[in-house]
């Protein structure tokens, strides 16, 4: 009768998708709780580097994936006060040689429908709407999830990838999140509509002072994802609202004309007020464990949320193989494999942060930090990122 039993995996987002299909590739059935009304992903434009591809093709997704991707020619920054290039590193040839895989852009959407295509696939996947976990209890052999209404449901175990106001943490860590102050303003825009001097394949960035602007295409250039950020005057609550055009203007008083465009485009604004949390030491508490932004929420400035969360159900999958699908043994392997590396991007992206947004002297600073690097230095210095695979992704015993 337990071996019937399917696992559980609150949230169905990216994370929880790529969860559900490192499951049946180990074997599982799995029931998906979802809280919104309909199994979709909201969102614009994200980036994916070599290791999110080396998560799909691990999941049986990489070609979905890559059909539905565009792939750059390079990353390239700018400051957005005099238009001074501070660093270019080619995504080419070279770069895919270096590390196996490419170097994307993507909307959002389009990751999730490539995951969500796999799991309905297998025919292992079920999938609950307008449900949302909001306690969990265990015994020896498994765990019942109660939702919203009351409703039980028996698992094998439970996946938290309810995202970064998980409930599932909140009921085993219950730790605060730290709002950042700063405000990301999101937006995707037509081709036609987009500046003819900006249309770059290219994942580009345009740092200023307390505030930086992104630009790249998407679905074969016929759109450009466009995000904003500034360190808000107010103070801010973590959420997302709809946006005001005035606002954004009123934060980039002084850069460039070229970078300048970009503000100047959207009729319509998403505003995130963004948040992470401190890193923790354990997320897995007997047979529930957390994964994607429920146990690591950072911010945004290393383009990695959802790179991690594909790495995490890659290495839960590998972790459950191992251990011969023991689920506690195997989420203490995941944990111990996941907890360093995604506290360092947590980490490193909050310095990443302070760089992009560096003003005076730290400014000029940034600006000479990679003056003369080749390529070659560039990517030693990505390697760490880059070059996960499923093959390296468990702790070494």
């Amino acid at each position: 009768m337990t071996q019937q039993l399917p696992v559980i995996v609150a949230g169905g987002g990216i994370g929880g998708l790529a969860a559900a299909l490192a499951l049946v590739r180990q074997g599982f059935t799995v029931k998906v709780l979802e809280q919104s009304p309909q199994i979709g992903e909201i969102g614009a434009g994200i980036q994916l580097g070599p290791n999110a591809f080396h998560a799909f093709d691990a999941l049986g997704v990489g070609e979905k994936a890559r059909s539905r991707a565009v792939f750059t020619d390079e990353m390239v920054m700018h400051d957005a006060l005099d238009e001074t290039l501070v660093g270019r590193i080619a995504t080419g040839e070279a770069f895919r040689q270096r590390f196996g895989n490419p170097y994307a852009v993507i909307h959002r959407v389009d990751v999730h429908l490539s995951l969500l295509e796999g799991a309905q696939e297998t025919g292992k996947v079920e999938f609950l709407t307008s449900t949302r976990a909001v306690h969990v209890e265990q015994d020896d052999t498994g765990v019942t999830v109660i939702d919203q209404n009351g409703q039980q449901h028996r698992g094998l175990a439970l996946i938290g990838a309810d995202g970064v106001k998980s409930v599932v943490r909140q009921q085993y860590v219950n730790d605060p999140p730290r709002v950042t102050g700063h405000v990301v303003y999101r937006s995707v825009i037509d081709r036609s509509d987009f500046p003819a001097d900006l249309q770059w394949n290219a994942a580009s960035i345009w740092v200023g002072p307390n505030c930086h602007l992104v630009h790249y295409p998407l679905r074969g250039g016929e759109q450009y994802n466009v995000v904003v950020t500034f360190h808000s005057r107010e103070q801010e609550e973590w959420g997302v609202t709809e946006g005001s055009r005035e606002e954004v203007q009123s934060y980039f008083q002084g850069i460039c004309p070229k970078a300048r465009q970009l503000i100047d485009l959207p009729k319509q604004w998403k505003r995130w007020a963004t948040a992470d949390r401190e890193p923790i030491g354990q997320w897995s508490f007997g047979r529930a464990t957390l994964l994607g932004d429920a146990a690591h929420p950072t911010t945004q400035y290393l383009a990695q949320g959802a790179c991690m969360a594909l790495e995490d159900a890659v290495t839960l999958g590998e972790a459950l193989r191992k251990c011969n699908n023991d689920f506690i043994k195997a989420f203490d392997l995941y944990q111990k494999s996941r907890v360093a590396r995604t506290a360092r991007i947590v980490l490193s992206a909050r310095e990443m942060g302070r760089i992009y947004h560096a003003k005076g002297v730290e400014r000029l600073v940034r600006n000479e930090l990679w003056k003369g690097r080749t390529q070659d230095r560039f990517y030693d210095a990505m390697e760490w990122l880059y070059g996960w695979n499923v093959g390296n992704c468990l702790a070494k015993d």
